[in-house]
């Protein structure tokens, strides 16, 4: 068995979710934050059986797609010290995802 972390923006979140329910793939859903863009995300857990990790990776990878997108950092890029920022071109959703293996599962 194993857990699959898979972290998407936001605006991809309710399509996965969509996309899990209407393959019975049972997923807990965290909000969550990034560092970088301080934007929205969304962290799914999904604890799966090690023949369906592919599909679950998959289906993340199919419903996620990276885009590019405008940002204005929050300090300047310079390391000058100046006030003044411009925005940068940045690509944001796609997906994190991280596979890792579970030593016990317990539901009660």
């Amino acid at each position: 068995m194993k857990l699959v972390i898979a972290i998407v923006q936001d605006k991809d979140a309710s399509r996965l979710r969509s996309t899990f329910v209407a393959n019975d793939i049972v997923a807990t859903k965290f909000a969550t934050a990034g560092g970088f863009l301080r934007a929205g995300n969304t962290t799914y857990f999904v604890a799966i059986d090690d023949e369906k990790v592919d599909l679950v990776l998959q289906l993340i990878k199919e419903t996620c797609s990276a885009r590019k997108q405008y940002m204005t950092p929050p300090v300047s890029i310079n390391g000058d010290g100046a006030e003044q920022t411009f925005p940068i071109e940045v690509e944001v959703g796609g997906a994190t995802v991280m596979v890792l293996p579970i030593d016990a599962f317990h539901q009660f």
